[in-house]
């Protein structure tokens, strides 16, 4: 499980939690994330994020 960084905000989408808010289920890798998934902190898009091992 990775976990991957707004580059906008700062925002962490940690793989193994998900992002239970928007529907997303704990263990739900970055790349599965619906094409339209935002960061919930400033509304960046997917591409906007990198893995925190790339940062």
């Amino acid at each position: 499980m990775r976990r991957w960084i707004c580059l906008s905000c700062g925002h962490v989408y940690d793989e193994a939690e998900g992002d239970p808010a928007s529907g997303i289920a704990p263990g739900t890798p970055f790349a599965a994330l619906p094409p339209d998934w935002e960061c919930p902190f400033c509304g960046a898009a997917k591409d906007q994020f990198v893995a925190e091992d790339e940062a």
